[in-house]
């Protein structure tokens, strides 16, 4: 649902030369259709059920559901905001908001009465544009934690107990390193702790890599750094500053990838986004821990012949645990034709009525207190333990809970900092050379 790709900077542009200049509106609109796009094929049934009950409450009006793989999705999506051919309604991620709302391509949601105190807490504000407009409507949230293999756990003597009270540090890495180390097994049989290991020739990493988390490093980085108190921007949304330059930051950064060079996470050059992200290294054996979304938990509990189960992300040195947590809104496009049908439509995704229906099939945690309820119902049924997904979000007291950033230009940073992380990661380059990444962002954002 989440995979971490983003619209091309060269795509953005393309946009920003041409948006407003487009002429018709959603591909095949009419007044009596409202054209919605998504992305995620395990929501279609959940969403094509929410499409039922609300054409039986507004008679004449017709929902046309269009599902997209992820790079599909926003490529046509951007190719539409060009031609006059997007959708009335479309799901969006927060990572291009920004981009989007920079570019005034998105209609106003001002009239459609949504309240922070509706949904889950934050979600709601998330939305609001730099110019205090409203673009979109909450639709779910997600957390990151761990999912770990408990066959694996269970050989390496390490308790359920003892992977929920981690912790870490950017020193020597703490409980959770110690642990990641241990289920780190070579060839012959060492793990990572004994003597004679050999990180050259591993058979089992600790922990497996989702690559170098581009600037946001949601399911890699951001859960150390943002327990260790760093924050990506100077306020918590419309920054207009990075802080990639941090001293903080930067010992996260290079503990984080050094766990690589020792041998406990695959090297950079095993990672591959469309055929080997960490889910697929827990799958096939060859990582005994992941960090990753709840986006993910049907795919991890689907693993036949393993039993995956999820643990709280570590404390770190601020005493706190800490996960992004990230939502979805749908947004009205700026050139829809069907903007009364679209609104209608959205107030209706927002809702209770069609949050709760969503929870209902277990696949995603709706922004809506109600609907969340349903989906961890959802999920019990199924015998799936969501806790260490719900429970930082209740548990303010122990654990810190972030966005994503929230800036303007987004795709330009997400341009730089790609490269920049993997060049850590990959080539060895010091952590310090993102002193200029830092500086080049900044510049862009001053703009």
């Amino acid at each position: 649902m989440r995979t971490r790709t983003l619209l091309a900077a060269t795509g953005a542009l393309a946009l920003s030369l041409v948006s407003g200049c487009a002429q018709g509106g959603a591909a095949g609109s009419s007044p009596n259709t409202v054209t919605y796009w998504l992305w995620d094929a395990n929501q279609l049934p959940a969403y094509q059920a929410c499409a039922k009950g609300f054409e039986r409450e507004n008679p004449g009006l017709k929902v046309r559901i269009t599902q997209l793989g992820w790079s599909d999705y926003w490529t046509k999506l951007t190719a539409g905001f060009i031609a006059g051919t997007q959708p009335d309604v479309f799901t969006d991620h927060i990572q291009n908001f920004g981009q989007f709302a920079d570019l005034k391509v998105l209609e106003p949601l001002d009239d459609l009465g949504i309240k922070d105190s509706d949904y889950q807490p934050g979600l709601a504000a998330n939305w609001i544009g730099q110019d205090g407009h409203r673009y979109g409507a909450p639709k779910d949230w997600d957390t990151v934690a761990l999912f770990y293999n408990s066959k694996m756990a269970k050989d390496a003597g390490i308790t359920a107990e003892r992977l929920n009270s981690l912790s870490w540090n950017p020193e020597d890495g703490g409980t959770f390193e110690k642990t990641v180390a241990h289920l780190t097994v070579d060839a012959k049989g060492r793990r990572g702790d004994e003597p004679g290991f050999d990180k050259n020739n591993v058979k089992v990493y600790g922990l497996a890599t989702n690559g170098g988390g581009f600037g946001d490093g949601q399911t890699q980085w951001s859960n150390f750094a943002a327990s260790a108190g760093w924050n990506y921007l100077d306020k918590p949304r419309w920054g207009t500053k990075y802080q990639y330059d941090s001293k903080t930051f930067q010992s996260v950064i290079g503990w984080y990838f050094g766990l690589a060079k020792k041998g406990y996470m695959p090297p950079l050059s095993d990672y591959n986004i469309q055929s080997n992200q960490a889910n697929t290294q827990v799958a096939a054996g060859k990582a005994a821990i992941a960090l990753d979304g709840a986006w993910m938990i049907s795919t991890y509990a689907g693993f036949k012949g393993l039993d995956i189960k999820s643990a709280l992300t570590p404390v770190g040195p601020i005493g706190k645990r800490a996960t992004m947590m990230n939502g979805l809104a749908d947004s009205i496009t700026k050139a829809s034709k069907n903007k009364a049908g679209a609104r209608k439509w959205v107030s209706y995704l927002a809702s209770d009525k069609c949050q709760t229906v969503v929870g209902r099939y277990g696949v995603v945690f709706p922004a809506t207190p109600a609907g969340t309820r349903a989906a961890v119902a959802a999920y019990e049924k199924k015998g799936i333990d969501v806790s260490s997904f719900t429970e930082p979000v209740a548990d303010k007291q122990h654990a810190r809970t972030f966005s994503y950033p929230i800036a303007s230009y987004s795709a330009d940073m997400t341009a730089l900092m790609q490269p920049a992380m993997e060049d850590i990661y990959g080539n060895g380059k010091p952590v310090s050379s993102l002193d200029r990444t830092n500086e080049q962002i900044n510049l862009i954002l001053s703009q």
